[in-house]
């Protein structure tokens, strides 16, 4: 995000926000935005990796909770509760933040229609009956590989016993997957409508993301997933938004001039309105056996590997936090003693939000105070 359009002139409450973010001016009280908090990374290319889980994949083996990315423990933990342990959507792959303990990227559906297909269309008999064979006959080389295991671990070495450790987890995860799926196959899915999105018009970038953010939304509502991940990559093309003519890409590298700064911001403001309709969307929607709306009882970070992609800087993050029934503190400047707060303090505090007994993920160095009620 361009920094001078994302953060506020003034630190505190009630400021007022700047071009980009005023899609969310009706939020403003349930915002907390940060300035100077990142990974602590040297800039460059390819550490949009490292956003959700603050370290590089060839420094995972140094850290416990390794490659995974935050929002994939929140759902490693939820998981078994929910048809969907999580939803990775975008219209382009290209994103690789979330990733599995292993370091295995997430998979992405970049096509409203097979995210639809995926979340909302129940399979026939047939389809059934092969997907509890698939699960069968997966559990069946599992078994094998159990016994392979064993043996293999008696003759290792300490780096190889790393190593297996990761494979051994990366085993029982799959199993978790496989009971998962098993449990939900005679469960019909929810039923949801799209067709309003696309109804006598062209699709349209805007169409595509609100239907996404839609189906999100609805499947938040109905407790398929409790977990979800909407990625903006460079790749999509935003041209037809005015004034934009240029690449995603090329935007960022605007050199300052005004033209060209100003179709970034153009890009960026479209994005903070998709997320601004879908969290209108949220807020209208009372939380079942709660109190407040669903956005009070739903955590939301909006962010970016990169700070300022001009001079591919990785430092002072654009970030913020909506929603969560947290006692929102505006505008926060998060630096301490002129340090930049590590973004993984931030990340153990919406972990501990979420229900995780974890007091430190990766860089961090504590939690960040984030109160809520």
């Amino acid at each position: 995000m361009h920094p001078d359009h994302f953060f506020p002139k003034k630190f505190g409450k009630n400021v007022k926000l700047p071009s980009t973010l005023q899609p969310l001016n009706w939020l403003k009280d349930r915002l907390s935005i940060f300035s100077h908090t990142d990974h602590n990374m040297v800039n460059g290319h390819g550490r949009e990796v490292a956003f959700l889980n603050g370290i590089l994949p060839t420094d995972a083996g140094s850290f416990p909770d390794k490659n995974v990315s935050f929002d994939q423990l929140m759902a490693r933990h939820s998981g078994s509760e929910v048809r969907f342990p999580s939803i990775n959507a975008a219209l382009e792959d290209g994103i690789q933040m979330s990733r599995t303990a292993n370091g295995v990227k997430d998979a992405v559906i970049t096509d409203p229609q097979r995210l639809f297909d995926h979340l909302f269309s129940n399979p026939s008999a047939q389809q059934k009956k092969r997907q509890l064979d698939l699960i069968d006959r997966n559990h069946s080389v599992l078994d094998k590989v159990a016994d392979q295991f064993a043996f293999l671990e008696k003759s290792a070495s300490r780096f190889d016993h790393e190593r297996l450790d990761q494979y051994q987890t990366s085993v029982r995860e799959f199993e978790k997957v496989l009971e998962n799926r098993r449990q939900w196959i005679g469960k019909d899915k929810p039923t949801f409508d799209i067709s309003g999105h696309y109804a006598n018009v062209e699709p349209t970038l805007r169409h595509d993301y609100n239907a996404i953010f839609d189906m999100v939304s609805y499947a938040f509502e109905t407790d398929l997933t409790r977990v979800a991940t909407v990625a903006f990559p460079r790749t999509v093309d935003y041209t037809a938004i005015e004034p934009v003519t240029r690449s995603y890409h090329g935007c960022t590298h605007n050199g300052k001039v005004p033209d060209i700064t100003a179709e970034l911001v153009a890009i960026e403001t479209f994005q903070i309105k998709q997320l601004s309709r879908c969290l209108q969307k949220l807020d209208s929607i009372p939380e079942i056996n709660g109190d407040g709306s669903m956005l009070d009882n739903t955590i939301v970070l909006f962010g970016s590997g990169m700070g300022y992609g001009g001079t591919h800087s990785c430092r002072n993050l654009p970030i913020l936090v909506a929603g969560g029934g947290f006692k929102h503190l505006g505008h926060i400047d998060a630096a301490t003693s002129g340090k930049n707060l590590p973004l993984c303090n931030l990340f153990v505090t919406l972990l501990q939000r979420f229900g995780l007994e974890q007091d430190s993920f990766n860089t961090s160095t504590g939690k960040f105070d984030l109160r809520y009620s």
